[in-house]
């Protein structure tokens, strides 16, 4: 796969500890679905009554040009449509929407444009549609292609609709994603290992491999199923999966992400990189790098609220600067989630920092094994993959 150039913006002379602006993503979210699985903690809503296409695209757009001032002139690499469920909208309003985006902004023309979608039949029916809107890249939401774990996960489809779905899919994207779940109830390690089998028949280019955890405010947290595996289990299903996924020659590149070579998803490498991007949309966070400092904000999440918030001129719920505490820990919880690890140099460039504010944590990593002893990278060991938690805590407040 061909990548585009690295484009930054200098902020030479502004007074800012960084020398250069980061690359710049696109993030959309759609906030509708046909209905809510219970392990879901996004912010989703039910489509119970239906939703405005239209007036939700002109939103979107109406968004953007409010936002183009702290963006203005920087080119945009990457795009990512996440929801809810992005394919219940249709190719003509996708169309319509990024045509929209490239009169607003420098949309790179080898950009990486991602869509999530479902399998079911009332969405892969679209897909041809997606592809010559000019989306070129799928991201399809199957989880498991076993029924009983499909119902279990509140599933609206089967196993032969996802099967079709990204047999569809690759007929129209020559990258399509699967996002798996495993350590699902009652779920064996053989089930698990049956449904990365059946994706990487299919010839997938890239996959996801989500553990199931139960999150607050969901219906799982409130009701927890019955029979999940226990950690030894679910710690055999991940070790199983990886070693499948790479005997069939998948990269795993990052904590739940496998890519044939050259697949890797360059939206997300730009999250673990520390890049920014704008996230537009009800419930959108963004994070942008600026001359005095790095600013995170998330829009509205209700539909009603985000719509009625743009009518007014802006729909951001809230905004803050990310203080110099707490950037080595946001910096770490994005790079260390890289297999392969990052150059130690990234840190200042993203940051503004001095390596020298991560010198005592990273001694504590090394000693604690969680982190490999290198004088230019940072990169967890295999440990540190599998704790990765607790390798993070130990870079908390450590900016000053």
């Amino acid at each position: 796969m061909i990548q585009p150039p690295v484009h930054t913006v200098s902020l030479a002379g502004l007074g800012s500890g960084l020398t250069q602006l980061p690359p710049l993503s696109l993030y959309l979210h759609f906030p509708w679905c046909v209905r809510k699985c219970p392990y879901c903690d996004f912010n989703s809503h039910e489509a119970r009554n239906g939703f405005d296409e239209a007036g939700y695209v002109d939103a979107l757009l109406a968004d953007l040009e409010q936002a183009l001032p702290a963006v203005w002139g920087r080119p945009v690499t990457t795009v990512f449509m996440g929801g809810g469920t992005p394919s219940l909208f249709s190719p003509a309003a996708m169309d319509r929407l990024l045509a929209g985006i490239r009169a607003r902004i420098r949309l790179h023309p080898d950009a990486e444009i991602t869509m999530e979608a479902n399998p079911g039949t009332f969405e892969f029916e679209k897909f041809r549609g997606f592809r010559e809107a000019g989306i070129n890249r799928l991201s399809i939401g199957v989880q498991s292609f076993a029924p009983h774990h499909l119902r279990a996960l509140g599933r609206i489809h089967d196993g032969n609709e996802a099967r079709r779905a990204i047999e569809i899919a690759l007929t129209h994207f020559d990258n399509v994603n699967v996002d798996l779940m495993y350590a699902l109830p009652g779920q064996t390690l053989a089930e698990a290992l049956d449904d990365v089998s059946v994706a990487l028949g299919m010839g997938v280019t890239h996959l996801s491999a989500y553990h199931l955890t139960i999150e607050p405010n969901t219906l799982f947290a409130v009701r927890t199923p019955a029979n999940l595996p226990d950690d030894d289990l679910s710690a055999d299903m991940q070790e199983a999966l990886e070693a499948c996924l790479a005997e069939a020659g998948f990269e795993h590149y990052e904590t739940s992400a496998f890519a044939r070579p050259g697949h890797r998803a360059r939206h997300n490498l730009n999250y673990w990189t520390f890049g920014d991007y704008l996230g537009l949309g009800a419930g959108a966070h963004g994070k942008i790098s600026a001359h005095d400092g790095i600013v995170r904000e998330m829009r509205e999440k209700q539909p009603t609220a985000y719509l009625a918030g743009i009518a007014a001129g802006s729909a951001i719920q809230s905004r803050h600067k990310v203080g110099r505490k707490d950037l080595p820990f946001e910096f770490m919880m994005n790079a260390l989630r890289l297999t392969e690890g990052v150059p130690l140099a990234l840190f200042t460039e993203r940051t503004g920092l001095p390596p020298s504010v991560l010198q005592a944590p990273l001694q504590r990593a090394e000693q604690a094994g969680l982190i490999e002893p290198h004088p230019t990278m940072l990169r967890p060991t295999l440990a540190g993959q599998r704790f990765l938690n607790d390798l993070l805590t130990l870079f908390l407040n450590e900016g000053d």
